[in-house]
């Protein structure tokens, strides 16, 4: 999350003095933007592998976790939790100003802004909880929920964790240490599956997500600070102080716009429909950001110091490895959105049983925001990367004025399926334009992208009717139940079946013939053939 200027402050700025030398080649700037494009997509290739095995690893934990405890909790009970997760994501977005953004671009030697930035965070992060203290009744109240008061309180506790080790993190990432935050995750993750499960099993209800995860964190915290290599001092320096602030600051601002446009649902949910209905829809909206999570998270990590790299040589090496990013990421997403939509109602029974039917409606339309989403998230990290940190202020803000009255309109006209569908709606007619509107005024050239698209796309359309007609063909042989009444068994060969189908329909359509070539020929020994 960096500027791609040599200069401080304003919309291309660094927040750091610039260094003359390639971090990459240590010359002036020696190399074509391909040959630049290729080096750093090594370093960052090595680092998304450790980010992949490590989100891999949690949502793994974190999945299992949460099929143990939809069968020893209520509805209610994850409804009170999704309105403290809605505190708390908006917080963590914004309690340390952009401190883990500008210590992964800061263009010069880390140690000299540790002291300063550490003290920064720390400082915003005491600050930030101590309002959502005082606040805390008044949000859960706003959110339909008076009892979700002191979990809110307890879980938005995480920020005084995350004010200890911005810095320490950050500068992991900016050297792709992303083994050893990997490590720390997977560390935090095992932690928070053993005390939820055990407190849920004991009647602790939403406290048990809420204590699982700031034991988690802690743990994941601690390990952060030990595998750093960054002496822990505190210090001020004014200079340093504000740089971070002219970066920060608007980042913090379109990121506290993000994490409203990510809860904002749940409290519209739980205010107008109460916390059962707000059970069902975070299960949906739970399973639809497993891809978002696991990769987009992970592609997170390295896409951020990857980016402001390139952007730190010239335009066109930053435009460069957005053309090649964008086709990819949209060709592993679309099969996987393709089958969450149309085999929706099987992927609840099989993984959650019958009393959760009601989330599969949901599901299938939010499978359409988990592209969005996606894309999304590229374009603020591309942004933040190039320096345009109040670009991502504009482009979070336009989503967040049209999503609002949508998700309000949807949840009374249609309830947790109406809100889904004025997300969705605002996700693809507004968000993705406006995204695309302030890439190509920071200097990104999009128009290389939408060729290759156009394999992806079609073999999405293609996927999704091979898949419905074999959700139908499987249904009708096997009694034609659905929806609520579908067993265990029968969503599994549906699964199966259809979503096989339609993923083997798409990479035959997708996937060039050529690579499918080479990649068979990679499968078969020389002495096979």
């Amino acid at each position: 999350m960096s500027g791609s200027s040599h200069e401080t402050g304003g919309e291309t700025g660094a927040v750091g003095t610039a260094d003359e030398t390639d971090p990459v080649s240590g010359a002036g700037g020696v190399g074509t933007a391909g040959e630049q494009v290729g080096t750093i997509g090594r370093k960052a290739g090595r680092g998304l592998r450790w980010s992949l095995l490590g989100n891999l690893g949690t949502k793994a934990t974190t999945f299992v976790m949460g099929l143990v405890l939809a069968r020893l909790l209520v509805p209610e009970d994850f409804g009170l939790y999704a309105i403290a997760l809605a505190a708390t994501t908006f917080v963590m977005h914004v309690n340390d100003v952009g401190i883990i953004a500008a210590t992964v671009q800061w263009r010069g030697r880390v140690e000299d802004m540790a002291p300063t930035a550490t003290v920064m965070a720390m400082a915003f992060s005491a600050g930030m909880y101590g309002i959502f203290w005082v606040v805390a009744p008044y949000f859960a109240e706003l959110a339909g929920s008076a009892e979700a008061t002191p979990v809110v309180r307890l879980l938005t506790a995480i920020i005084l964790i995350d004010g200890v080790t911005a810095v320490r993190a950050g500068s992991l990432m900016r050297g792709f240490g992303h083994d050893r935050l990997t490590k720390a995750n997977i560390a935090g993750s095992l932690v928070n599956a053993g005390v939820a499960v055990t407190l849920a099993a004991n009647g602790a209800g939403a406290y048990s997500f809420a204590c699982g995860q700031v034991a988690a964190n802690t743990v994941t915290g601690a390990l952060v600070l030990a595998w750093a290599g960054l002496p822990f001092r505190l210090g001020f320096d004014r200079e340093v102080a504000v740089r971070l602030l002219r970066f920060g600051a608007p980042l913090a601002l379109g990121l506290g716009i993000e994490a409203v446009l990510m809860n904002a649902d749940y409290v519209i949910v739980g205010a107008v429909l109460g916390p059962a209905a707000l059970g069902f829809y975070l299960l949906a909206f739970n399973v639809s950001s497993w891809v978002p999570s696991v990769i987009g998270t992970a592609l997170r990590y390295v896409t951020v110091p990857s980016f402001s790299r390139l952007a730190e040589q010239r335009p066109e090496s930053l435009s460069l490895g957005v053309q090649r990013s964008v086709p990819l990421l949209v060709a592993f997403v679309l099969p996987v959105a393709v089958v969450t939509a149309t085999l929706a109602p099987a992927i609840v029974a099989f993984l959650y049983g019958g009393k959760w039917a009601p989330a599969a409606g949901v599901l299938a339309v939010l499978a359409v925001l988990m592209v969005v989403r996606m894309l999304i998230s590229l374009a603020f990290d591309i942004l933040t990367s190039a320096g345009a940190t109040r670009a991502t202020v504009w482009m979070n803000l336009g989503w967040a004025v049209a999503l609002v009255p949508a998700l309000w309109a949807g949840t009374h006209w249609y309830g947790i399926r109406g809100a889904a569908i004025g997300h969705a709606l605002a996700g693809v007619l507004v968000a993705l334009p406006v995204a695309a509107l302030v890439l190509s005024r920071a200097g990104v050239r999009l128009a290389p992208v939408l060729p290759a698209l156009v394999r992806p796309l079609l073999g999405a359309v293609v996927a999704a009717a091979v898949t419905v007609t074999l959700a139908g063909l499987t249904s009708g042989v096997m009694g034609g139940a659905t929806g609520g009444g579908m067993t265990a068994g029968s969503a599994f060969v549906q699964l199966c079946v259809a979503g096989g189908g339609g993923l083997l329909a798409y990479v035959l359509i997708a996937v060039p013939v050529t690579r499918l070539k080479r990649f068979g020929a990679r499968m078969v020994p020389a002495r096979a053939r």
